[in-house]
C-alpha cells in the first residue's frame, strides 16, 4: 500500500526548522512493514494514497477541511486536539523514527541555496522523549492534566548511530525520579544533548545535580523557563547556585519567557499592560544574570491592542546578536523611523511613558554576573 505522511507545519509555513516526530515514527513503522511511504508536499497528493496520516503541532496551522473529511485520511497531534490529543498506538510510539523521511524535501532546499544549519534538526539529531509528563499543572500547557513525570522510552529506541547529536523533547525531565540514571546513559553515549523544551530550573536543588548535567555534553545553550514573574526569587536563587557551582559563560543560559497568558482569564487592557511590564521586567532580570531571554507568545496575544509590541519585543529578544548589542529603542530605530517597530514603540510610550527605562536598558549595562 502507498502510505502518505503530511507534516502540516511544513505545508503551511513552506519552510519549517523542526521535524515532526510523530510523522517520522509513523513512516518508520509502515516502512518496516513493507509499505511504500512518502512525505507528501501537497494536499492534492492524498488522492493517490491508500492511507494518509496528517500531524500538526500548532493550533494555528491551517489545513483544508475537505481533506480531513476524506475516508483515507487520519489526523492527530496537539495542533488538532491540544491537551486532549490521542496517543499514537504503542507499536508506533515505540518505533524507531524514520530519519530519512525528509530527505527529498531537504535536497530541494539545498538545491535552492538554503544554509545547512537552518535544517540541522532534520539532519544531525536523534529526536525523542526519555520521559513524559509533568506535575506542575500549568494552565497554558498541553500537559496541564498530567500529575507526574515517568520514563517514556529507552534512549536506544530513537538513537541513530549516524546522527552526531541528541534532541530531547521531555516535558519536565528533572521531575522524573529516574533523572540521574537517564543522565548517566546520556553521558555514556558521549553525544551533545539538547533539552529542547527547556529544563525546570526550580528543580535544580543540589550542587551534585548541576555537576552531573555538566558531565553530559550539552549542546548549545542550556535552556530553562521563566514563565511567571512570581517565580523571580526562586529563579534568582537557582541562577546563583548555578554560577557558584560550575563555570558558566555569558549567554550560555537561555530562559523561555512566556507572555500573553492571563491566569485570571480576563484579557482586558489592564492585563495586557501589566503583562508587558512583567515581560520586560523578566528580560531586565535575565540581562542582570547574563542569560538570554527567548520570548514565547501565548496565541491570545493576537487579540491584544498591543499586539505590535509583543511582536517587536519578540523580534528583539529572539535575535541574540541584536539583543546583546542594542536596546529595544535602538533595535526599533535601526529599522527606520517609519518602520512598524518604531510606530508601535512610540505609540505605546506616548500612552505609558513610565515604560521608557525598559526601552533603553542595555545588555552590558544591566549585566552584573556571569
Amino acid at each position: 500500500m502507498k502510505i502518505g505522511v503530511i507534516d502540516a507545519e511544513l505545508l503551511f509555513h513552506k519552510s519549517h526548522r523542526f521535524p515532526n516526530l510523530a510523522c517520522m515514527k509513523i513512516a518508520g513503522y509502515w516502512k518496516a512493514h513493507g509499505h511504500d511511504v512518502k512525505l507528501l508536499d501537497s494536499y492534492e497528493e492524498v488522492h493517490g494514497c491508500g492511507q494518509v496520516y496528517i500531524s500538526k503541532v500548532f493550533t494555528d496551522t491551517a489545513i483544508p477541511e475537505e481533506v480531513l473529511r476524506l475516508p483515507n485520511v487520519r489526523h492527530g497531534g496537539t495542533g488538532f486536539f491540544y491537551d486532549k490529543a490521542p496517543k499514537l498506538p504503542e507499536e508506533i510510539e515505540h518505533h524507531m523514527p524514520d530519519y530519512a523521511l525528509y530527505e527529498v524535501w531537504l535536497e530541494a532546499w539545498k538545491a535552492a541555496g538554503e544554509k545547512k544549519v537552518k535544517y540541522q534538526f532534520y539532519r544531525d539529531y536523534s529526536i525523542g522523549f526519555l520521559t513524559r509528563g509533568c506535575f506542575r499543572g500549568c494552565p497554558f500547557c498541553v500537559n496541564k492534566d498530567s500529575r507526574t513525570a515517568l520514563p517514556a522510552s529507552p534512549l536506544s529506541e530513537f538513537l541513530s548511530t549516524e546522527r552526531k547529536k541528541i534532541c530531547l523533547l521531555d516535558d519536565n525531565f528533572l521531575a522524573c525520579k529516574d533523572w540521574e540514571r537517564l543522565l548517566d546513559e546520556l553521558a555514556e553515549v558521549q553525544k551533545p544533548v539538547q533539552f529542547r523544551q527547556g529544563l525546570d530550573l526550580r528543580m535544580m536543588t543540589r550542587r551534585q545535580m548541576i555537576k552531573l548535567f555538566r558531565e553530559c555534553k550539552l549542546d548549545g545553550n542550556v535552556i530553562f523557563a521563566f514563565d511567571d514573574i512570581r517565580d523571580k526569587d526562586i529563579i534568582e536563587r537557582k541562577l546563583r547556585l548555578l554560577y557558584e557551582t560550575v563555570p558558566i559563560k555569558k549567554k550560555e543560559l537561555k530562559l523561555y519567557v512566556l507572555c500573553g497568558f492571563d491566569r485570571n482569564n480576563q484579557w482586558d487592557r489592564s492585563f495586557w499592560v501589566q503583562d508587558l511590564y512583567e515581560t520586560l521586567e523578566r528580560i531586565r532580570f535575565l540581562m542582570k544574570y547574563g542569560c538570554l531571554p527567548y520570548i514565547m507568545r501565548f496565541e491570545k496575544y493576537r487579540e491584544s491592542e498591543y499586539r505590535g509590541m509583543y511582536i517587536t519585543i519578540s523580534r528583539w529578544c529572539n535575535q541574540p546578536a541584536q539583543f546583546s548589542k542594542k536596546s529595544l529603542r535602538e533595535f526599533c530605530e535601526s529599522e527606520g523611523e517609519n518602520s512598524s517597530s518604531c510606530r508601535y514603540l512610540h505609540a505605546f510610550e506616548k500612552e505609558y511613558s513610565e515604560f521608557a527605562p525598559y526601552f533603553d536598558m542595555q545588555w552590558e549595562d544591566e549585566n552584573k554576573m556571569g
